[in-house]
This record gives structure tokens, C-alpha cells and sequence, in this order.
């Protein structure tokens, strides 16, 4: 199985930036795009960004020229840069890992994020 651990969430003010990573650990061959998602309080799991193995990456619209998620593939961790961040970032964002393996995904603890305006 794999393990992945967030780290990097906090409290900002309007404008600001925080940067989030997350290590996977385990088996860590069966790991195939990784990404993460947010949750804000009574709104669905959404996500946010996604990097493949070979550095695709992709971003939900409301993000596109804000956030920048990045891989490191020997280290086996993924971050986020968030950056000219607004009060609507404020939610969980949870760590995500999709597998080779059909029906295998992962999912980190969660990180607060909470944007003040």
C-alpha cells in the first residue's frame, strides 16, 4: 500500500501564499498521476491540480495562473504553490495519489488551508 503525509497548510491573509507538500511512502511503484483536492465545508471534494509521472499537469479554472503543482519523482513527494490566494481557497486540501493497480487510489489526512480577507 502507499502512505502519503501533507504538510504546509496554515492561516493567510487575502493575497498571500502557502506552500503545500505531501511525501509518499510505501509502494511507491504502483503511484501513477498524483494531484491534489479540496474540500470546503458543505461543498464536494474538488479537484484542484494533477501531475502525471511524466509532468503533465493540469488545473481546475479557478486557479489556472495562481497555483503551481510541481513532482519530484525520486523523492517521491508533490507540492503546491498557492499563491495571490483568496478568501474561496479556504477548505482541506487532501493529497492524492492514483495507482496502475484499476480501482487503487490514495489519499493523504488532509491540510487546513483557511484564507482571511
Amino acid at each position: 500500500q502507499v502512505q502519503l503525509v501533507e504538510s504546509g497548510g496554515g492561516l493567510v491573509q487575502a493575497g498571500g501564499s502557502l506552500r503545500l507538500s505531501c511525501v509518499a511512502s510505501g509502494s511507491i511503484f504502483r503511484i501513477n498521476t498524483m494531484g491534489w483536492h479540496r474540500q470546503a465545508p458543505g461543498k464536494e471534494r474538488e479537484l484542484v491540480a494533477a501531475i502525471t509521472t511524466g509532468g503533465t499537469t493540469n488545473y481546475v479554472d479557478s486557479v489556472k495562473g495562481r497555483f503551481t503543482i510541481s513532482r519530484d519523482n525520486a523523492k517521491n513527494t508533490v507540492s503546491l504553490q498557492m499563491n495571490s490566494l483568496k478568501p474561496e481557497d479556504t477548505a482541506v486540501y487532501y493529497c492524492n495519489a492514483g495507482s496502475w493497480w484499476p480501482g487503487e487510489a490514495y489519499w493523504g489526512q488532509g491540510t487546513q488551508v483557511t484564507v482571511s480577507s
